[in-house]
């Protein structure tokens, strides 16, 4: 079987988080969106981790569903399978290391229940305040977290969050290491896996020698709703089941294993050229190249960006990767055996670009909602459904929009500092100057 999952996300507790991230509503969004397979995030917090066990049961081992069932309402429609949840945490760890301050995001699954009471129970002995955040700021460092977790179960995994950026990952710029060994010690061979984040794709990691072994896991990160998918990872799998999951991220098994993963467009990431917002400075890699890492206005230094850190990182050139298209799947000639991905632009950006509205109006909220729940949900239009029958449903811009992504015919001004990128599907002068005349509205 194959099931789009979303590994990643934060709930209510967690600072710069909608209020509206409970467990329904987060589930409810996967139905809108066909997610099967959701992180609970945040199961370090006392208060989350029991709203955790008082919505959820478990279903197959070590995944679960919601006690209450999602109804068809809001844009769900008639049908639609309930989605499964993965115990998922994530915590930041700031310390010194090598004469420098270090700050890593790292993503925590585990097996079950027990499992988590024990590490919750560990990490407030070691001081740890749960209290503070969903993602709570701790002391310790990666070896000492990989030493906690692995001591009291070894079926754990402990992934490395959005990888590149600058402020707060494994390989970021300003906090990070060179590689997973210096980050983790004698625990990189635990490591199977590392996230993107929505500033690389994987043809960036597969760059990365440090990485020829270990698989690319792709998460949202989603601090709201609709932000759920904005990228995912795509199993495939014998049975749905934590063992499963953890297999197909370990990488062995022929039985369990990542099928492809979707992709933001990394330039739409907001670390994704080194730059000075501030000051309004963008810099390409070749730029800072030229032109080094402080600002040429304030002259303080630039955050690098994820695709100089890359560079600076990396021992094999784009060219050395042989990628090729294949319908909508990017693939590697020279690395064969890794997990070929998709790129994607969100669907409600997609609608507020072509109908010429915000994406936070309610318009392009009514017409996304209508969209999704009549074509089978967001994965399915902007992947599988034929461009004609969007057309019939949308118009032809929303349409001609989706044919756009898919071939890779868009527009981006890249992302830097801070700054999310700007997608463009068409030029300026093409952009709508009145509402189409046909919208299908949800009420």
């Amino acid at each position: 079987m194959r099931i789009i999952a979303d590994l990643q996300l934060h709930s209510k507790y967690s600072r710069a988080v909608s209020q509206k991230m409970i467990l329904p509503e987060i589930g409810k969004w996967a139905m809108i969106k066909r997610i099967d397979l959701m992180a609970t995030g945040d199961w370090t917090h006392p208060l989350w981790y029991r709203e955790i066990i008082n919505n959820l049961v478990e279903k197959s081992p070590g995944l679960f569903s919601l006690k209450e069932k999602i109804e068809a309402t809001d844009g769900v429609s008639q049908g639609v399978n309930q989605p499964m949840f993965l115990l998922s945490g994530e915590v930041s760890s700031i310390y010194s290391q090598g004469g420098k301050q270090r700050r890593i995001h790292n993503l925590i699954f585990a097996p079950s229940f027990e499992t988590v009471d024990k590490i919750n129970k560990a990490l407030t002995r070691r001081g740890c305040n749960l209290m503070s955040d969903g993602r709570p700021i701790i002391g310790l460092t990666s070896i000492n977290i990989a030493e906690l977790v692995f001591s009291i179960d070894d079926k754990c995994l402990i992934i490395p969050a959005h990888a590149y950026t600058p402020w707060f990952s494994l390989f970021g710029s300003k906090s990070g290491f060179d590689s997973i060994e210096e980050c983790f010690g004698e625990f990189d061979k635990n490591i199977y896996a590392v996230e993107t984040g929505l500033s690389s794709n994987p043809a960036m990691n597969w760059r990365i020698a440090d990485l020829d072994n270990r698989t690319i896991i792709s998460c949202s990160d989603a601090h709201s709703g609709p932000k759920l998918g904005r990228e995912a990872t795509v199993f495939e799998l014998q049975q749905l089941s934590y063992p499963a999951i953890r297999e197909a991220i370990i990488g062995k098994s022929k039985e369990n294993k990542i099928a492809f993963t979707i992709e933001f467009y990394p330039e739409e990431g907001k670390y994704h050229y080194t730059g000075h917002r501030l000051c309004n400075v963008r810099q390409t890699p070749q730029e800072t190249l030229e032109k080094g890492e402080i600002c040429p206005v304030c002259k303080k230094p630039l955050t690098v960006g994820v695709m100089h850190r890359v560079d600076k990182l990396a021992s094999r050139s784009v060219e050395d990767l042989k990628l090729e298209k294949k319908g909508m799947y990017i693939t590697s000639k020279t690395f064969t055996k890794r997990a070929p991905y998709v790129m994607i632009v969100p669907f409600m950006e997609i609608v507020a670009e072509s109908i010429g509205s915000p994406v936070t109006s309610p318009k392009v909220m009514a017409e996304y909602l209508s969209l999704t729940a009549s074509l089978g949900g967001e994965f399915t239009l902007l992947l599988k459904t034929p461009i004609e029958k969007i057309q019939q449903a949308a118009g032809e811009r929303i349409a001609d929009a989706v044919r756009r992504v898919r071939t890779g015919d868009i527009m981006i001004e890249p992302g830097y500092d801070g700054v999310f990128g700007v997608v463009k599907i068409w030029p300026d002068e093409q952009k709508p100057k009145e509402e189409p005349k046909k919208q299908l509205g949800l009420f």
